[in-house]
């Protein structure tokens, strides 16, 4: 069961992706149910960090499909940003916190597989999700590192359909980086309308 579901989760997975690159609005309802479908496959493989993590993607999926909607100026879609230095900093500062912290938990109270590399995948996955959410372009240079981790990871933990979808997802990434590098400086050359 759990493989068959694995795969469902998986082609789910690899749609949102690709809708994201292109920045289709359906990116954000095709990942709640890729990350619905995953919490019960890492769960099965006491992956709980990355089970919790899809709980969390819900709710940034639907934060993420409204912002794309109406957050940008005058309640008007999102454009392709830069990330600031500041947010930057934060974000590093929230991701070293909570991979200790999670990973304490994971270490000292389950028989989680490998608690400090799914705590660290875990929270440099939540940051990668917030900036996708604000379309920062940087967050796919984020996606690209911590799917290389990912893909170890999974291979060790016997996922291979899994392993398999984040070398997809690496790609995907890469692709996003370009497009959306692409995209914003098409947008930043248009003329302003008066």
């Amino acid at each position: 069961m759990t493989n068959e579901l694995e795969i469902v989760a998986a082609v789910f997975g690899v749609i949102s992706v690709f809708l994201s690159v292109r920045q289709n609005i359906w990116s954000w309802p095709t990942a709640i149910v890729n990350v619905g479908l995953y919490s019960v496959v890492f769960y099965h493989s006491r992956l709980y960090a990355d089970m919790g993590l899809q709980v969390v993607y819900v709710v940034l999926s639907v934060y993420g499909w409204y912002q794309w909607l109406y957050g940008g100026k005058n309640r008007t879609e999102l454009p392709v940003t830069r990330t600031t230095p500041k947010v930057a900093a934060i974000l590093f500062g929230a991701v070293l916190i909570s991979t200790m912290l999670i990973g304490t938990f994971l270490h000292r109270g389950t028989d989680a597989a490998l608690p400090y590399i799914d705590s660290t995948t875990t929270s440099v996955s939540l940051a990668a999700q917030w900036m996708m959410t604000r379309k920062l372009l940087e967050n796919w240079l984020v996606w690209v590192a911590v799917d290389i981790v990912y893909i170890w990871m999974f291979i060790n933990r016997s996922l291979y359909v899994t392993a398999g979808l984040y070398a997809v997802f690496l790609v995907l990434s890469a692709t996003g980086w370009f497009q959306w590098r692409q995209s914003r400086s098409a947008a930043e050359a248009a003329p302003a309308i008066p």
